[in-house]
């Protein structure tokens, strides 16, 4: 039995923090796994910049009312899950998603937590396990599972190199060009296709 495995920021969404970034005029929070491989540093970062700016989960949650998918993302979404099990493993946090995740046709979703104070301030976060994409993809394939998974930054590279078939979809020339056995995307049509492919594999 096969399940997809997608990441969904900058793979069927828009980066989060990169549209706080430019609501709020912050340009440090325009970095994200692209750019920065570990996650818990750019957490404590970013909990920083917030912390010196006065701002909180709210503030960030009216930013993400306003994010549509990509477009192309639903359809994409609502096909494949037509032709098999499909999972989004993200580092984004449960605080986050769910409107997002209504616009996606509610699918699955791993993901993790943030621990915010009663007055919104954003304090902390839990991940759900160590390594959550590679550790989620490695616990499919334990209960019987072929894997095939798919992302754009360097927190996917583990899950994608783990799975059957792994694809980039919309990543960096840098993350392509240092890794270039990997097949990369930039249009879901093609990118469908592809998993289409792997799954008769």
């Amino acid at each position: 039995m096969n399940i997809v495995c997608l990441d969904m920021e900058g793979v069927l969404v828009p980066e989060i923090w990169i549209a706080f970034s430019e609501a709020t005029g912050i340009p440090e929070l325009r970095r994200t796994t692209r750019d920065e491989p570990d996650y818990n540093k750019l957490m404590r970062f970013r909990l920083s910049i917030l912390k010196e700016h006065g701002l909180g989960l709210k503030e960030i949650q009216q930013t993400i009312a306003t994010i549509d998918p990509l477009p192309g993302a639903t359809e994409f979404l609502d096909e494949l899950r037509s032709l098999t099990q499909v999972v989004v493993i993200s580092d984004t946090f449960e605080q986050f998603a769910k409107p997002l995740m209504k616009k996606l046709h509610w699918p699955t979703l791993l993901c993790n937590t943030l621990v915010v104070s009663p007055t919104g301030e954003i304090t902390d976060y839990k991940m759900r396990v160590t390594n959550s994409k590679l550790s989620t993809v490695k616990a499919l394939q334990s209960i019987g599972f072929e894997t095939i998974a798919a992302g754009d930054s360097f927190n996917d590279l583990g899950m994608i190199r783990a799975s059957k078939t792994g694809f980039l979809f919309r990543s960096t020339p840098a993350i392509m060009e240092a890794n270039p056995d990997l097949q990369a995307f930039e249009d879901f049509g093609p990118f469908l296709d592809a998993i289409k492919k792997a799954l008769e594999d």
